[in-house]
């Protein structure tokens, strides 16, 4: 493969390629989904050149107005730009599967043996590494997506927004929009490039394999094609429902189980924390799945293992089953992989569905000019989820000096140095992270 400073065009990824891609991002997929998007980006963007800055972010752009985790989607979407179909179920799938198998292991241990406090100081040592790749992609981002002084206004004003008045992402799309439609109807000049800066995205664009001028076979919509992905994803969402109504001597707890799920992966937007509450108070207090210590031992394992934090539904699955069926791992984890499934089926339906049509938008000015509005929207959420994480991990007992953790804050540094200008591979980085969490767990005890 050519380096990324190279004039040369970058050709197609094989398919073998771009599959030990995504099977890898699964295992190191830390961070939410401010995290993972970093990574992607690196990967995609910066290192391999697979796909452009522009159609990375006109992917991105599309996933986060979509109920579910974002980071899950856009792997699902890159994953076909680049091979179709299979690629993006490639791409989707295993940025659960390792997170599924992960958690259904913890969660066993965890019925079983208690907490687990050696895998919590492993996960640990990767958070402030993970506060770093964040930091770095955010400015990577910035500096190729907040061209002209509305970019750079709009992406404060919607940090300022989520920060500060807690306005629902959503709202702060729809809020950029409506400027977007505002600024191009009154002050078009304000959305406008320089004609220097448009020459310099053009040449660079041409080094990426998709890019602004590439054309996705399947763009646009087609009634056949859709009538077909929404008949599969129903098949795939009935067939174990009738398997549990034939098999099974408890009909009724599956039938509440897949539909609960079902409906949850429909109202997750504005991310995993939007949809957690809902989950926290239904499943707990209504239904009676699990205690509340429970649900907030589930939400530590979700945060320090690799896949989307919406996976802590999985855990909710794997208690119910094993909470109902009186102490069943067997029917725990059935419960996991019932869940996993309910949850995850309509992404990929929103992915395969909505992706061809929205490639179809690429070539309308007036719509580039908007999703360039909500990219830089985007950027002020992504430095909210920083600020968010980098709180939580630098300030775990809350914002006062007495609670900052130094050594957390020290990695931060450490880890944002030998990323942003060392340039240390970032696998490579991360597994000298878990290092360090296991080093200062055996040596400090935390």
């Amino acid at each position: 493969m050519e380096s990324t400073n190279s004039p040369t065009p970058t050709s197609k990824p094989a398919f073998r390629e771009a599959f030990w891609f995504w099977l890898k991002l699964g295992f190191i997929s830390f961070g939410g989904p401010a995290g993972q998007i970093a990574i992607m980006h690196e990967f995609l963007v910066d290192k391999k050149r697979w796909i452009s800055n522009s159609r990375f972010l006109h992917a991105l752009n599309y996933a986060m107005i979509l109920p579910g985790p974002e980071a899950q989607q856009l792997a699902t979407y890159t994953g076909w730009l680049l091979h179709g179909t299979k690629g993006g179920l490639v791409a989707g799938i295993f940025f659960i599967l390792p997170s599924m198998f992960i958690l259904l292991g913890l969660s066993a241990l965890y019925v079983t043996f208690g907490n687990i406090p050696w895998v919590y100081a492993l996960f640990n040592g990767l958070k402030p590494a993970v506060i770093a790749i964040v930091i770095v992609a955010l400015i990577k981002i910035g500096q190729k997506s907040l061209h002209t002084a509305l970019h750079v206004g709009i992406a404060l004003a919607a940090f300022v927004c989520i920060f500060f008045l807690d306005i629902p992402f959503p709202a702060i799309i729809i809020g950029a929009l409506v400027l977007a439609f505002l600024g191009r109807r009154f002050v078009p000049a304000l959305l406008t490039r320089s004609a220097a800066s448009k020459a310099e995205l053009a040449a660079d664009e041409r080094l990426y394999f998709i890019n602004e001028h590439t054309v996705m076979p399947d763009a646009g919509f087609r009634f056949a094609r859709l009538a077909k992905q929404v008949f599969t994803a129903f098949v795939i969402w009935a067939l174990p429902l009738a398997l549990f109504h034939h098999f099974t001597s408890d009909f009724a707890f599956w039938k509440e189980l897949s539909f609960f799920f079902t409906k949850a992966a429909f109202v997750t937007f504005g991310g995993a924390y939007a949809v957690l509450p809902y989950v926290a108070q239904v499943s707990v207090e209504e239904l009676g799945w699990l205690t509340e210590l429970q649900m907030i031992d589930g939400l530590a394992l979700g945060e320090t293992t690799p896949g989307p934090l919406v996976m802590v539904l999985v855990f909710v699955g794997f208690m119910a089953g094993y909470n109902h069926f009186g102490g069943s791992l067997l029917l725990g984890s059935l419960g996991l992989f019932a869940t996993t499934l309910y949850t995850f089926v309509p992404c990929f339906l929103f992915i395969f569905v909505g992706a061809p049509i929205i490639e179809r938008t690429r070539d309308n000015e007036h719509i580039k000019q908007a999703l360039s509005i909500v990219t830089a929207a985007v950027v002020g959420v992504i430095l909210n989820l920083t600020i968010y994480l980098g709180k939580a991990v630098v300030f775990p007992q809350g914002l006062s000096l007495s609670g900052m953790d130094l050594l957390a804050l020290g990695w931060v540094i450490v880890s944002f140095l030998a990323l942003y200008r060392f340039k240390v591979n970032m696998l490579t980085w991360i597994g000298v992270s878990a290092l360090f969490g296991l080093g200062r767990f055996v040596v400090i005890g935390g």
